[in-house]
């Protein structure tokens, strides 16, 4: 028996398939779904005859599918997928997408609105200046390849973002934009030229024949530009009106059609004005502005733009089982995976996060955290991606590649706060969604009453007014300037994770310290140890070790780098942590203790002595007591360093008005200390995180705009609670998961750098506002009673959007500080869990 033929293209149908066509009166046989869609739409479309006159088969259906449908099911690909999407659960993925063909506020909420209808999609969020898209998606409902397709079913092109791509992205849309412009202004000259003899014809007198010649040079030379200058107006134009929204080119390419189509009739009738060069006006000044935009928008996210192209491409793998000669291999970053031995020669970027096994070399970390001076680095110490190394080849163990790295974090922070809205944002997107609708409504109006007051000025007046106002200054008032400052921080280590965190920063009037590694170095040693049984200190100093393995705290670290490898082989069971206090477990076979004293004494009742109590206590120095149920073992004094620059942070904040306070779960003698020494005369000591939390919370009633720094894991509660939070680069990922800045340098003035651009960035944003509401309130009457020409309306257009940009730019250069010439000194530290 025969296979049945695809009545389409002619290929075998498939067995049991159950595609078919009813084409002239009968079911036909399709071999896919894609002839079986084509079929269907040639009967839809009444041409089913094609099938009685064709001569040979129609191509198939697959031949058919769009090259971007192909292109796009590409990134369905785990393989390709693990570079580009970061995976948050088994089926929730997070991904970064370069959007080509956005223009304006409208083209955002256009993008942001439809991808939001799909199933599966969690949430959206568009970037204007770097037109890129922040998508979180059910992997489970809808693949990758949809979404992009959803994009360009509206008129946009969509990709995961790759530096490679965004950057030959952007010098593709340059180089267009020059060539657009470069003709709007080499034809446009000649035009403006011939327009000058037409004015000076007709106040001097010139002959009918000439004029009508000028005339129709002038269509000859503004066709061209029409066609192609201004094609990127009326493609956006109709991409908006085919979905039914009104966005910025609406109006643009509506006062083009007007002005030539205008002038066209003019020409062929002989009678009547022409705007031949308002047309050519219109377009040289409409590309000019988003040609410097798009090169101040490029400006100012290349901080957050460099970092991104930090990774390289390739990295040189080394066999894990390799005898004798090395044999290297030259694979693709995205090809490495966790445990790969990779060589870096020295000028190298560093490709994945790691842990060198085999060299010393200093390490370049400028880029990433803005420390300017190289750091000696040697076995078994991390490394991180997109660093440099710098003297000697390095060989290190991959621990973290792809969107799992240090790199790729940072990342993904910088964009939440670029993506992030606040709330002035908000409401100018919802402004500028009805603004051009508003627009249109009114010049309607204006043409209609000048039709009646004065047919021969309708149509230059109405010109005017749908091109002069301009919801795009709005718009970009408060994300240009964000993005500048969120660059200019990321220079000198401040990385900022939230996008409302430059506005509440400003407006802070609490400063609220941490101690242990927030005004101190946090690298704690220890001093001495003192038994107070008949275990030996070394023995003593073991069971608390094997405590403090379960902890992040300084005082953990200290304790472990104390000891010897060959002393330390003790582990503790049933280990609970106690933020604040202590931590209590089972080692070798008994419960143990170790925190502050009055943990000590909640927990088991037992207390030292007043007089050796007050001799640990005295120097001010931190103390972490070890305990059983029956009595205390052993006192450990562990110092630490006041960090650089923290009194001239402190001294700074207090000359600005600002209120410092020092809360810290320590001691009152070590508290004090520190406090004294920075310069901090407000200051709480033992307290637990509710304790700290309950501070701040009772400051917030008074009316007061809190901001904390700390680094610790019972930091967390209160830098979530305070309205600004910051946490130290070293702190702990709980501590930096809860904050809205990381200080990456943990250099403290740098903080001051962060108040005074977060001071600026608000100032900007207001100047911004300002100024694109004093514009369109101004300009739309002017233009509305005719004191505005149409050139005038696109010269003010253009210069509205572009002043915004270039005032936003000014945040790019970094605020001075003072030079800080201060020496640490050895100073008392916190509590077991400050």
């Amino acid at each position: 028996m025969s296979k049945q033929q695809c009545y389409h293209c002619g290929l075998p149908v498939p067995e049991h398939s159950e595609w078919s066509v009813i084409i002239q009166a009968q079911p036909r046989p399709m071999c896919c779904p894609g002839c079986q869609a084509v079929a269907q739409a040639i009967v839809g479309a009444g041409l089913q005859e094609f099938y009685t006159y064709r001569t040979t088969q129609a191509p198939t259906g697959q031949l058919l599918i769009p090259e971007l449908l192909q292109q796009t099911q590409v990134y369905d690909n785990p393989a390709v997928q693990k570079r580009l999407v970061r995976l948050e659960g088994e089926h929730i993925r997070e991904v970064s997408l370069i959007l080509e063909g956005i223009t304006c506020a409208a083209c955002i909420w256009l993008n942001e609105r439809h991808l939001r209808t799909l199933p599966g999609v969690l949430s959206v969020q568009v970037n204007y200046s770097t037109h890129r898209a922040q998508v979180r998606w059910d992997n489970s409902q809808l693949p990758l390849s949809e979404i992009l397709q959803a994009v360009s079913q509206i008129g946009y092109v969509a990709h995961p973002y790759d530096p490679q791509r965004q950057q030959a992205v952007l010098e593709r849309e340059r180089k267009q934009q020059l060539r657009r412009l470069g003709v709007a202004g080499v034809l446009g000259m000649q035009v403006m030229m011939i327009s000058i003899a037409l004015y000076a014809g007709a106040w001097s007198g010139m002959a009918p024949e000439f004029r009508t010649l000028f005339h129709w040079l002038n269509l000859l030379l503004t066709t061209p530009i029409l066609l192609y200058s201004a094609a990127p107006f009326f493609r956006g134009a109709w991409r908006d009106l085919s979905h039914r929204q009104a966005g910025m080119e609406v109006p643009i390419a509506l006062a083009i059609s007007l002005a030539f189509l205008g002038s066209v009739w003019a020409t062929l009738s002989g009678t009547g004005e022409v705007y031949y060069d308002s047309v050519a006006m219109f377009v040289f000044f409409l590309l000019t502005g988003r040609y410097f935009e798009l090169m101040a928008r490029h400006k100012s996210s290349q901080a957050a733009e460099n970092l991104v192209r930090m990774v390289p491409m390739t990295a040189i793998r080394l066999p894990s089982n390799a005898t004798g000669a090395v044999k290297e291999e030259v694979v693709l970053v995205a090809e490495l995976n966790q445990g790969d031995t990779v060589l870096i020669r020295p000028g190298e970027t560093i490709p994945a996060d790691g842990t060198i096994i085999v060299g010393h070399s200093n390490i370049d970390e400028a880029l990433l955290t803005g420390e300017s001076y190289p750091i000696a680095k040697q076995p078994g110490q991390t490394v991180l991606a997109g660093t440099i190394n710098i003297h000697s080849p390095l060989q290190i163990q991959v621990d973290k590649v792809g969107a799992e790295t240090v790199l790729s974090h940072i990342l993904r922070l910088l964009e939440r706060a670029q993506m992030e809205k606040p709330t002035l944002t908000q409401l100018a997107d919802k402004i500028a969604a009805w603004f051009i609708l508003g627009v249109l409504i009114l010049a309607t109006a204006v043409a209609c009453y000048w039709w009646l007051v004065n047919p021969e000025v309708w149509l230059p007046i109405t010109l005017a007014v749908l091109v002069v106002t301009c919801p795009c200054a709005l718009s970009l008032a408060t994300p240009t300037a964000v993005t500048a400052a969120t660059s200019t921080l990321t220079r000198v280590g401040l990385l900022i994770t939230r996008g409302h965190t430059l506005e509440t920063l400003a407006r802070a009037t609490h400063f609220v310290f941490d101690k242990t590694g927030t005004l101190t170095e946090g690298h704690l040693q220890l001093l001495a140890t003192q038994a107070f049984s008949a275990l030996p200190s070394s023995t003593c100093l073991q069971y608390a070790i094997a405590l403090e393995r379960h902890s992040e705290h300084p005082i953990a670290q200290a304790l472990i780098t104390a000891i010897s490898d060959n002393l330390s082989a003790l582990t503790a069971t049933a280990v609970s942590n106690y933020p604040g206090a202590g931590m209590q477990g089972m080692v070798a076979g008994n419960t143990y203790f170790i925190g502050t004293p009055k943990f000590i004494a909640d927990r088991t009742g037992l207390a030292l002595p007043m007089a050796p109590l007050q001799a640990l206590q005295q120097e001010g120095h931190t103390l972490v007591l070890l305990a059983d149920s029956q009595m205390i073992h052993a006192a450990f004094t562990l110092g630490d360093k006041i960090r650089l620059g923290a009194r001239e942070l402190v001294t700074a904040l207090q000359q600005q008005g600002k209120s410092v306070i020092l809360l810290s779960g320590d001691q009152a003698t070590a508290v004090q200390r520190v406090a004294q020494a920075v310069g901090i005369s407000e200051f709480g000591y033992s307290l637990t995180p509710e304790d700290k939390l309950a501070r701040v919370k009772a400051l917030q009633a008074q009316g007061a705009m809190v901001a904390m720094i700390g680094d610790g894991v019972n930091d967390a509660p209160v830098l979530a609670q305070a309205q600004v939070s910051i946490a130290m680069g070293s702190g702990t990922q709980i501590a930096k998961a809860s904050a809205d800045m990381i200080l990456l340098t943990e250099q403290l003035p740098n903080l001051l750098i962060g108040i005074k651009t977060a001071h600026n960035t608000l100032n900007i944003i207001r100047q911004n506002v300002r100024w694109a509401i004093v514009y369109n309130v101004i300009a739309l009457p002017a233009a509305a009673i005719g004191w505005i020409a149409p050139w005038m309306a696109a010269l003010g257009m253009s210069l509205s959007s572009l002043l915004v940009v270039v005032n936003a730019l000014r945040l790019l250069k970094l605020p001075s500080r003072t030079a800080l010439e201060s020496k640490s000194s050895d100073l008392a530290t916190s509590s077991h869990f400050d």
